[in-house]
This record gives C-alpha cells, sequence and structure tokens, in this order.
C-alpha cells in the first residue's frame, strides 16, 4: 500500500447481509470517553451527532460516519469542505479522506486527524477484529532508519514542533488550537520572515515527497497550510511528543544556526 494516498475511488462492495457482516463492534475514543458502535448501526461525528465533539463553527454539523457495508466497517466522509488524515498507530499507513470518500477500517487501532479553523482534533477508532494485524519489521527492532522517511533539518524540525507544540502537549485524543505563524516564531526567537522562509521550505520538501495540500498559491490559505503540515506531521510521527525537548534544548538551536550559516555566507 502506498504510504500517502488521496482517497476518491475506494467503493465499498453492495451490503450483502448473507456476505458475513462485521459482526465485532467498534469503539470511538475522543478526549478520555469511549463510546461503542453497535453492529449494524450508523454512527456520526461532527458539531452534532452521535458524538458532538465541538460547538466550533468550522465543524461540519455532520462530518465522519462510520458505518457498515459488504462485512467490513467503514469510515466516510461526509462532510462537503474538510477532509481527514486517517493513519494506523504508527504512521506507517496514511490516507487522505476528502469530501464524499471512504475507507474500510481494518486495522486494531486507527488514528484520525482533522481540522477546522484554527482547531485541531484526533480521535482513535478500535475494533477487536481488525482485518489486518501489524507488525514491526525486523529492521526497526534493530533500531535502523526508516526507508523513505523525510530527513528534516533542525531548523525545519524545530518549525514544525513550534507549531504542533500544544497537539503533542495534549494527553491522549483531543481539540488543540493551532498556534500563529507570529506566536511559533516567537516562541523560536525567529523573526516572522526567517519563520515564512523556513516554512515554505518544509513544505515544499514535504510536497515532493506527495503530501497534499502544502502547496503554495493563491487558492491556498496560510492558516490552512500549516494545519496540514500539523496533521500530517503528528499522524506520520515526523514529529513526537519526546522531540519537544529540542524547544528548549540549547544545542538543539545552535545546530540550527549551523544549518543555517551556509545560506548566510552565500548571501553575505
Amino acid at each position: 500500500m502506498h504510504p500517502m494516498t488521496d482517497i476518491h475511488d475506494t467503493v465499498p462492495p453492495l451490503d450483502d447481509t448473507d456476505a458475513g457482516a462485521a459482526s465485532s463492534d467498534i469503539t470511538v475514543e475522543f478526549a478520555g470517553e469511549y463510546v461503542t458502535v453497535a453492529s449494524g448501526t450508523r454512527f456520526t461525528i461532527g458539531r452534532e451527532g452521535d458524538l458532538a465533539i465541538d460547538d466550533n463553527r468550522f465543524l461540519h454539523r455532520h462530518f465522519l460516519s462510520i458505518e457498515q457495508s459488504g462485512g467490513l466497517w467503514w469510515l466516510v466522509n461526509i462532510g462537503s469542505r474538510l477532509s481527514a488524515t486517517v493513519t494506523d498507530t504508527e504512521g506507517r499507513v496514511q490516507a487522505q479522506l476528502a469530501p464524499g470518500a471512504r475507507l474500510p477500517i481494518v486495522f486494531g487501532v486507527t488514528t484520525v486527524v482533522f481540522s477546522a479553523g484554527p482547531t485541531t482534533y484526533e480521535l482513535s477508532v478500535h475494533t477487536t477484529q481488525p482485518a489486518f494485524r501489524e507488525t514491526t519489521p525486523e529492521s526497526a527492532l534493530e533500531g535502523e532508519s526508516t526507508i523513505g522517511a523525510v530527513p528534516l533539518t533542525p531548523s525545519q524540525k524545530l518549525l514544525i514542533l513550534a507549531l504542533a507544540e500544544p497537539m503533542l502537549r495534549r494527553e491522549g485524543t483531543g481539540m488543540s488550537e493551532l498556534p500563529s505563524s507570529a506566536a511559533a516564531a516567537q516562541r523560536l526567537g525567529w523573526s516572522i520572515t526567517r519563520f515564512n522562509r523556513k516554512l515554505d521550505n518544509v513544505c515544499d520538501k514535504l510536497d515532493r515527497q506527495g503530501v497534499p495540500g502544502l502547496r503554495g498559491g493563491v487558492t491556498s490559505s496560510a492558516t490552512n497550510r500549516r494545519v496540514r503540515l500539523v496533521e500530517h506531521a503528528v499522524a506520520s510521527r515526523l514529529v513526537v511528543r519526546e522531540d519537544l525537548a529540542m524547544l528548549d534544548d540549547p544545542a538543539a538551536h545552535d545546530r540550527d544556526a549551523a544549518d543555517d550559516a551556509p545560506r548566510r555566507k552565500e548571501q553575505g
């Protein structure tokens, strides 16, 4: 399976109650609250619905649904504007769930991350009978680097950490506010010009890797680009909570300064 895909053409098989319909229940966890979805029911998530997560006016009244078809549980985007990032627990498989798209729930634990306005949300979906079982490659057990991982410079990682800090510091799933560019730049002790240049660099790098939603342009909102960057970085484990120590580590900022030295020399 491609590590990053945009799910537009995934269509469930015709509903056939005799074709081994999914009998296991699904559990949805958000902000420490667990809700069980019984077999044969349809569960909605949004500003309203079976799981009303927030009264955020940027969030659809009904954004996601969990339902059964063809012997599988499906996560369906029933909204019209927002997308969700769906991953396994290790961030090895990642899909962008666009409006109108659907994705089978095949892992024991599936993480769902999405944003509405400046707020980012994370919830998890649990099933006792996953269609796929996650395994850890031997290379990972031996401490080798993951093939295909995106290399980040110290300054690029610091930038992502400054934007993702509220989400990474949150315990478990729930919601968090995205800091403004000015606030993130201040957290790093950078000028806003330097911050925006670094943001352009890291977004361009990930865009070349096939991550959608990071390309600039007149139709691309600066806020949306920061939101999408944080969604991808957290969902794919580009940054994790343990990395937050870098933000207050003088050595990390020294490496950042060394990272910028060649550029300053060229400009001088």
